[in-house]
């Protein structure tokens, strides 16, 4: 029997290694433990067991064991650290979160925050069945990774569900992925709706002690289907046979903070840990999955074609942000009655202020973006959240000069409510849904309107389906389009042929896109409806510059208070990376935007071996931890990036 354990304690110094050697006394791998580590006591993860301890190591007890963790997933924290170039430590207070203690007496609270579901369908389509068929044949074999693509209303949700009663049948569970938490209320009632109380739900606007009810309720098998936004992917589900991956091309699936991990990657590999399979759905998939994964095609819409896409040249049009075509439109609406979805993905009432005497654009002291006017009459900035009151007069020149640019949702609720008073509005952002409670209250009131309009950002493009929606419009193609990154036609692209999806299920629907660029390739395939062509295309582009699938990015990026040490640190990793002969191609550094008072640097390889890029780069950095902790300056290790700003 093995006489030493090896425990990572959780803490999040980055110069912190592990793991370290305790006495076993009986500990298993997985075990989650009280120790003593400095004065500290600290909750630990034992991640092996081993029979000699390291030399000149005397190892002592741990205090208590408090828990448990699933091997499978003790291995997938680790190969989160190493694959994200993270800590192990920091990656497995991802599959083993804290938990607040119950206390006496109290009881389990019930969220009621689902819509509404939908009935079964008395059959599958052919091309469902098929896809089913194949879902199910992989389980039998032991895995793998598919991709659902069809357009939107091609039944891909039926699929997931009857896809989780195979998995049910088999005595294992299932987790489904949705990108974001604006989603969770209408899977979540549609889940449940086939399953009952079998649905779990996971996800970050959850209380602790609401996920530590939903966590155990998953851990003791009596909720063997977990739905949630991306953190559901480390669910504790016994027994996983399945991942369905919602809307796959979401970049929301992505981590923004230290690990930052894809739950999408983390999904396939999790499911080769696990023997499971993982599904991967999108009307509009990802270039890199396209290129990878087999294909399950299922086709056009189930209730008839998708709906005709006109394109509005806003450099002929005197309205903005509600062209005459677009008001025509509404204004059938308001005279028959229906229903509208606006996107427009820019919140507030106008993205700047500028000067037209002296060309001054009002910009946030502490980060290199301008203030964006809001509806409360102040200016704030979208980054660090500073706020402050909108100037009559110009700031620079005095002059009384200061005019909006362009327009947000706040000033198209506002135009909707001057032009087209007789539609009813529903504004769906993050300044109006910060609670998936609100967001359930805002989702069924639209549901229940006659003549409503849902405007907001690009959530109203996701997944929604309702029914009586004839109209769809984009009142802003462009506003993705510019920007400096590689994906930026691949969103914009799926964001237009995802809104377009929302209008015409149940009923004749229409869709315009408005936008400055009408002859832009994105725009103009969008419109066709012609998503094989347009990753054909991206496909072909991005072999001939070494981008994703072709090859992987690993991002490195270096802040502090001085403009000078972010770039010298990188300067300094770069040279120490080629010197140990990193297998990439080495961009930078290169300074990016000052955010919350910060100067901002990174680093960009390109490289067939990711995982070996970012785990030199993540040993380096934790090397140079204490001296750049004296110069105030952080770093973090991105593997995959989702944006390059």
């Amino acid at each position: 029997m093995p006489r030493f354990a090896s425990v990572v304690p959780l803490v999040s110094a980055r110069a912190v290694g592990g793991p370290y050697t305790y006495l076993a006394d009986g500990l298993e791998k997985g075990a989650v433990v009280s120790v003593r580590f400095g004065r500290m006591r600290r909750r630990g993860v034992v991640v092996g067991l081993e029979d000699e301890a390291p030399p000149d190591v005397e190892p002592v007890a741990v205090e208590n064991v408090i828990g448990a963790v699933p091997v499978p997933l003790v291995d997938l924290g680790l190969w989160v650290a190493d694959y994200y170039g993270s800590t192990p430590a920091r990656a497995l207070a991802l599959v083993t979160p804290a938990s607040p203690a119950r206390r006496a007496g109290a009881k389990r609270r019930k969220r009621d925050e689902e819509l509404p579901g939908e009935e079964a369908p008395a059959a599958l389509s052919d091309t469902q069945a098929l896809a089913l068929e194949r879902i199910a044949a992989a389980m039998e074999d032991g895995g793998g990774t598919l991709l659902l693509y069809g357009a939107t209303g091609s039944g891909k949700t039926e699929v997931y569900l009857r896809a989780c009663e195979q998995a049910l049948e088999r005595g294992k569970g299932a987790i489904v992925l949705v990108p974001e938490i604006a989603l969770t209320p209408q899977a979540l009632g549609r889940f449940r709706a086939r399953f009952g109380d079998r649905v779990a739900v996971l996800h970050s606007a959850l209380t602790e002690a609401e996920r530590r009810d939903e966590r155990e309720r998953i851990a003791s098998g009596s909720a063997p289907i977990v739905v949630g936004a991306r953190s559901a992917v480390f669910a504790p589900v016994p027994r996983l046979g399945l991942i369905c991956v919602d809307e796959e091309h979401d970049a929301s699936y992505k981590q923004e903070s230290d690990p930052r991990y894809d739950a999408r990657t983390v999904a396939a590999k999790r499911a080769v840990l696990e023997g499971a399979v993982a599904v991967y759905g999108s009307a509009t998939p990802r270039p890199e999955s396209w290129a990878r994964l087999e294909r399950l095609e299922l086709g056009g819409r189930l209730s008839g074609p998708l709906p005709p896409v006109k394109i509005v040249d806003l450099r002929r049009e005197a309205g903005y942000p509600l062209s005459a075509p677009l008001l025509a439109e509404l204004g059938r609406i308001a005279d028959g009655g229906g229903k509208a979805i606006l996107l427009l993905n820019r919140r507030g009432i106008a993205p700047a202020l500028h000067c037209r005497a002296c060309g001054l654009t009002l910009r946030c002291p502490d980060c290199d973006v301008s203030l964006t006017l809001h509806g409360d009459g102040r200016l704030h900035c979208h980054h660090c959240g500073r706020r402050e009151s909108a100037p009559e007069l110009c700031p620079a020149c005095g002059a009384a000069e200061v005019a909006r640019l362009g327009a947000g949702t706040e000033r198209l609720e506002e135009a909707l409510a001057e032009q087209v008073p007789e539609l009813e509005r529903f504004r769906l952002d993050a300044d109006t849904v910060g609670h998936p409670g609100k967001l359930t209250d805002v989702l069924n009131r639209f549901g229940a309107s006659e003549r409503g309009v849902l405007l907001g950002t690009q959530m109203v493009a996701k997944g929604h389906h309702f029914e009586g929606v004839a109209l769809a419009a984009v009142v802003d193609a462009d506003t993705a389009m510019g920007l400096p990154d590689f994906r930026a036609e691949e969103r914009t692209f799926q964001l237009v042929t995802q809104l377009a999806g929302r209008s015409g299920r149940d009923a004749p629907g229409r869709v315009l896109v408005q936008t400055y660029q009408p002859d832009a390739r994105p725009i103009i395939l969008a419109a066709r409806h012609d998503v094989e062509e347009f990753l054909a295309g991206e496909l072909e582009r991005r072999h001939e510059l070494g981008y994703p699938p072709f090859r992987h990015l690993v991002r490195i990026a270096v802040s502090g208070p001085g403009a000078a040490a972010p770039t010298r640190v990188l300067d300094q990793l770069r040279a120490e990376l080629a010197r140990a002969g990193a297998e990439a191609d080495l961009l930078g550094p290169a300074p990016l935007l000052r955010l919350r008072g910060r100067h901002r640097a990174q680093l960009l390889a390109k490289t067939d071996a990711p995982r070996a890029v970012a785990s030199h780069a993540a040993h380096l950095l934790a090397a140079a931890a204490p001296a750049m902790r004296r110069d105030d300056l952080t770093a973090s290790v991105d593997v995959d990036p989702q944006g390059l700003l």
